[in-house]
Order: structure tokens, then C-alpha cells, then sequence
């Protein structure tokens, strides 16, 4: 009698601790697909190997007159875009939405940001400089830049894939475009906001701190 019970503790026993292994594989599965699906995409066409779409290197003069490259951006996230300084249509928009996320991550040492005037005949580094310190920026975490039209323009639709339209930086080309980059600290765009839309607005503030914990 003592044998058979002893045999029904036992046999109790594993079958508990299966039930508790199960449930230990359940919950780290269930941990590990959810963290998958709130992993952001990467975008823009694949090398061939395979390797995602990276940020080009630029040369720019930010609004201090300084010459500024990806420097100041390697390991960090960035949001990007592109505007001019006197568009009275969808930039004041855009900036007023840049403002927010920049808000939401002012205190925070590894978020930058990055703006470039699709105007740099007019939006002289003086003019840049004024215009983010109407708006009470931190010139280190968010540079306005300008320089060659041609090369910024470039940026704008083969590096940053923000312009779908075709051009060749002349005179008569203009990029005109509401959208916002997300770059991840290798160099990667992971998302696209409408920079004029506050529900795309808040998605990327929260896309941002799904970044952060990658």
C-alpha cells in the first residue's frame, strides 16, 4: 500500500513539474514573439548580400557656420527631415510636430535631430540659427543644416528615401516633403512619419522608445 502510494506522489510530482515547465516555455515564447512584433521594421532596398539600406555620409554647415558630417549621429537615433525656413504651408506644421518629439526627449543623451533646408540659397546658417532660437532649441541636439542644393536634395531621396520624385538639384528643383525619418544608431531608417498628422506625430515618440530598448 505504502509502494503504491509512493508511486502516486511520485508520478503527481512529475506531472506538476511538467505543468510548471510547460508553463516557464509558454511564457518565454509568448515574451520573445511579443518582443519580435515590437521590433520596428528596416527600410529601403537591400544590398546584396542581404545588409539593409544605410544613411550616406554628408558634409553641411550647421546653423553655427560649423561643417558638420554623421559624426555627432553615429550610435545615436536621429529623426530627420527636410523643410525651408519661409514655407508658410506645411513646414510651420512640421516644425510644431518636431517640437514635440524633441520635447519628449529633450533630456535624453542618445535622441537627436536633424533638419535640412530644402532652400539653402535663402537659409543661410544666420537665417537657421535664428530660426531655432526663436524656438529655443539645443543647437547640439538638433541641428538645422545647409549647404550644396544638390547634395542635400540627394540625401533627401536616395539616402533618406523621404522624396520619391525625380530631380537633379538644379535651379529648377524643389523637394517638398512632410515626411519624418527615424534612424537607428547604425545608420538605418526604421520608420516614416507624416510630420504634419499628431497621430503619426505620437507614433513616433513611442517608436522611439521601442528603439531605445532594442
Amino acid at each position: 500500500m505504502a509502494g503504491k502510494q509512493n508511486k502516486l506522489f511520485l508520478y503527481g510530482t512529475l506531472v506538476v513539474a511538467a505543468l510548471v515547465v510547460f508553463a516557464i516555455f509558454m511564457v518565454y515564447n509568448n515574451t520573445m514573439s511579443g518582443n519580435k512584433e515590437l521590433e520596428l521594421p528596416f527600410y529601403g532596398p537591400r544590398g546584396s548580400n542581404g545588409e539593409p539600406h544605410y544613411v550616406q555620409d554628408f558634409s553641411l554647415l550647421n546653423q553655427d557656420s560649423v561643417l558638420l558630417d554623421m559624426t555627432p549621429y553615429k550610435g545615436k537615433i536621429y529623426v530627420a527631415d527636410f523643410f525651408f525656413t519661409t514655407c508658410q504651408g506645411i513646414c510651420p506644421i512640421m516644425t510644431e510636430g518636431m517640437l514635440k518629439v524633441y520635447h519628449a526627449y529633450e533630456t535624453t543623451p542618445n535622441v537627436m535631430f536633424l533638419s535640412h533646408t530644402v532652400d539653402p540659397d535663402h537659409d543661410t546658417p544666420y537665417i537657421l540659427k535664428r530660426y531655432a532660437g526663436n524656438r529655443d532649441i539645443n543647437n547640439a541636439k538638433w541641428q538645422f543644416v545647409t549647404g550644396d542644393k544638390k547634395q542635400i536634395y540627394d540625401l533627401a531621396r536616395y539616402s533618406y528615401l523621404v522624396d520619391a520624385s525625380v530631380g537633379d538639384g538644379g535651379p529648377t528643383d524643389f523637394v517638398h516633403t512632410e515626411n519624418f525619418a527615424l534612424v537607428d544608431p547604425e545608420g538605418r531608417i526604421r520608420g516614416y512619419y507624416d510630420g504634419t498628422d499628431t497621430v503619426e506625430v505620437n507614433k513616433l515618440i513611442k517608436d522611439i522608445s521601442l528603439l531605445m530598448a532594442e
